[in-house]
Order: structure tokens, then C-alpha cells, then sequence
């Protein structure tokens, strides 16, 4: 079985760190236990390109219960945890290529042999393999039934395909699922966020000032709790309802420009290019500390703070003093790529339970109803979404109420008021 790992040595850790991630992932137990069963999957090729983590690997799991054919990549050069790597090929025969810190053409000789599957269903995060796919390998194309996506650039990205008429078959939008956003983005990116610039730094999160740069559901989660924490958080923002929201929920927001001169700690989760740029940097105080939870490094203007630099070396792990020509030090962590998984773990298993869930339910939505769907990006089905979030909910040991035969009608009713 061909494949591309770092280290198969390291394949024993990873089963134990995988098996650790699956207890706290009962919704996709229960999806692989009926996949084992009815086989929805059967015949289908499917290539994905995610984070190489142990929730990722309980999902590839899943899928080849399924009876799907499985090939994986890395979604991001620094996400890979090799010895979760290892361990899909070793222990649970899926070809993968992935190896942490890998350079930018191996990241993308990687996606090429992801693809060589030939694929019917790609499973994305970043669109990075769909927009591969249209670019250089569009003899593949034909072979497609549809994809999915995990992220919200990727949806962006692949939103702005299907606009300018240039996505060639469907994509189920995972990212929009409310079991997804409402969790993933918020608990899990504000959680991991602040575990990834902990582990690399060290820092005492108390009485910081921190820049959180975008108030999407991942820069409320990460605002949320760094606040918790005690930390003074400061939000920027270009969207003014966003802006008005953060300031509801009682955050300072101000221009970034402004923010600049204030923050020990700069954190960006837009999904845009060049957030943090050569104005911002030149008004940084001595020690500021710059990251980004956003899936590419195009967030933080890395060129412009090299520029503006004098010298840079490695101070820790994940830690690149820049010096610049006055004097003052900025601290890089991860390269500028997602602080959570670069010098981290990741989303915990609890909340990548319900997305791996969306995106197994998903990947057998497309498989049975792909004849009927255009070449656009579909929101997660409603019905799917609410049987996620019943299935967590019971794996949690919680009950809910239920609305009565007379609550019902009144709900449907216009002639009904007082």
C-alpha cells in the first residue's frame, strides 16, 4: 500500500491516541456501527484532504465501514500528527500522505497522490483538493459525484467557483451545518486557539491585552474564552453588525491600526489575506506575540514583518523571534499557520464528533442523491443537522421536551392568537 508517513515506528502511540479520541465521539460511533451494517458506501472511492488528527482518523474509520475506498491527505503542511499518520496505515489500511512541517511541493505532490484514488467523492478542508482537481487534474472530474467542505474558507473559496461558473460538480457545505459552526468554530477554535499559543509561549493569558482581528463564530469562541481567562480583549472588525455584536458582548473594538499600539497578543480568524499587515507591525509594541487560527497563513503579512526585520531566529518551539531595525521584537507563532494545530491538537474529540458526523452523513447524502444535484454548494440538510444534534444530546444523557399535538397547530396556525 503506498503511502507517505514520517515514521511507521510511530504507529502504536497513534492506535492509543486514536482509541483515546473515539470515546468521546459517540454520534460517529453510532453512524459507523449502521455503516457496517447497510453499506451506503459501497463501491465509492473517496479521497480526503483534512488535518491528519485522531478525530480525523476515527472518521476514515467510519467511512471504510462503510464500504468506502479511503485515500488521505493533509489539509495543512504543519496539522499532521505523524504518529496518527502512522497508524491509519498501519492499523487501519488507509493510504495517507501527510508529515508534519512538510514543504509546499510536498504538500502538493501529497494531493496528487491523494487523487491518484481517482475519486468519486472528495472530502475537503480549505478546498485545496477541488481547486487541484480544476486546475490540474480535470480528467478526474468525470468520475465525480460531489465533494463536501469542512471550513469556512473552503466555502468561500468554493462559493465564489460556483458564482463565477466554474465548479464542476457539487459540494455539500459542512461547514454551514449548525452542528458544525455553532460548535466547532466557537468552542472548538476558542478552546484550541488559546491551547495552541499556550503550549508554544508559555504566557499568562491574566491581565493581557489581546487583539482578536474578526468576530465570526471562530473570533467569538476564541474572544469568549480569552475573556474567561482574564484577559482584556480587544475585537476588530470591517463588518459594522459584527462590530456592533462584539461591542454587545462587551468587548472593546476598535481599528486595527489603533489596536496595534495596545496588544501583548494579536490573534487573526478572519479567512481574509493580509489582516494583520507592515502598519500594524511598525506600531507593535516590544514582545507582541502574532498568530492566526485562520486555515491559510495568508492572515498575517509574513513578507512585510521579514522586511521590516533585521534578524529572526527560533526561540522555541513554534516561536520565531523577528527583531526588527528599531530594535523591537515580534514573536511569530507557527509560522503564521492555524496556532491550534500547528503547536497543539486540534479541536477536542467532543466537538469534532458532531462536524466528522456532518461530514459522514454527508458523503452518503451525495452518494445516493448526486443525480439530482446541480453544480453548486448545498447546505448540510436540514434533517441531518437535528438528527446530529439529537444523537449528541443522548450521548450527553440529556432529554428534551416535545411539543404537544395543540402546541403544533398553534404553530401552524395564523388564525390563532390571544
Amino acid at each position: 500500500m503506498k503511502s507517505d508517513v514520517k515514521d511507521i515506528k510511530l504507529a502504536n502511540k497513534g492506535r492509543l491516541r486514536i482509541e483515546w479520541a473515539a470515546k468521546d465521539m459517540p454520534v460517529l460511533k453510532g453512524i459507523k456501527e449502521r455503516f457496517q451494517k447497510e453499506k451506503p458506501l459501497k463501491g465509492v472511492r473517496l479521497a480526503a484532504c483534512l488535518h491528519v488528527t485522531t478525530e480525523t482518523a476515527n472518521l476514515m474509520d467510519t467511512l471504510k465501514a462503510g464500504g468506502a475506498e479511503v485515500h488521505l491527505c493533509a489539509s495543512n503542511p504543519l496539522s499532521t500528527q505523524d504518529d496518527v499518520a502512522a497508524s491509519l496505515v498501519k492499523h487501519f489500511a488507509v493510504p495517507t500522505f501527510a508529515i508534519k512541517g512538510e514543504d509546499n511541493k510536498t504538500y502538493y505532490k501529497h494531493i496528487g497522490q491523494c487523487l491518484s484514488l481517482r475519486p468519486n467523492i472528495t472530502m475537503d478542508d480549505g478546498a485545496d483538493l477541488v481547486s487541484t482537481l480544476h486546475k490540474d487534474r480535470q480528467d478526474l472530474i468525470k468520475n465525480l459525484m460531489g465533494g463536501t467542505e469542512e471550513t469556512t474558507t473552503g466555502v468561500i473559496r468554493l462559493k465564489a467557483m460556483a458564482r463565477e461558473g466554474v465548479l464542476r460538480y457539487p459540494i455539500i457545505a459542512v461547514n454551514d451545518a449548525y452542528t458544525k459552526y455553532l460548535f466547532d468554530n466557537r468552542y472548538g477554535t476558542g478552546q484550541s486557539t488559546i491551547d495552541g499559543i499556550l503550549r508554544a509561549t508559555n504566557r499568562l493569558i491574566a491581565g493581557s491585552i489581546l487583539v482578536v482581528s474578526g468576530y465570526g463564530w471562530c473570533g467569538k469562541g476564541v474572544s469568549m474564552r480569552a475573556k474567561g481567562m482574564g484577559a482584556r480583549v480587544v475585537v476588530t472588525e470591517v463588518d459594522p453588525l459584527r462590530a456592533l455584536e462584539a461591542t454587545l458582548d462587551g468587548f472593546m473594538v476598535m481599528p486595527l491600526r489603533e489596536a496595534a499600539e495596545l496588544g501583548d497578543i494579536f490573534i487573526t480568524v478572519t479567512g481574509d489575506a493580509g489582516v494583520i499587515s507592515e502598519q500594524a507591525f511598525r506600531k507593535m509594541k516590544d514582545g507582541a506575540i502574532v498568530a492566526n487560527s485562520g486555515h491559510f497563513n495568508v492572515e498575517i503579512d509574513i513578507p512585510a514583518l521579514k522586511k521590516l526585520s533585521k534578524s529572526v531566529r527560533q526561540i522555541r518551539d513554534f516561536v520565531e523571534e523577528y527583531t526588527l531595525r528599531n530594535g523591537r521584537r515580534i514573536y511569530l507563532l507557527g509560522e503564521g499557520r492555524l496556532i491550534n494545530l500547528a503547536a497543539a491538537e486540534g479541536h477536542p474529540s467532543q466537538v469534532m464528533d458532531m462536524s466528522f458526523a456532518n461530514q459522514a452523513l454527508s458523503a452518503e447524502h451525495m452518494a445516493k442523491n448526486h443525480k439530482k444535484l446541480e453544480n453548486k454548494v448545498y447546505p448540510v440538510p436540514r434533517a441531518i443537522d437535528e438528527k446530529i444534534a439529537s444523537l449528541k444530546l443522548a450521548g450527553m444523557g440529556i432529554t428534551i421536551d416535545k411539543l404537544t399535538p395543540e402546541q403544533k397547530k398553534y404553530l401552524k396556525s395564523w388564525q390563532m392568537g390571544t
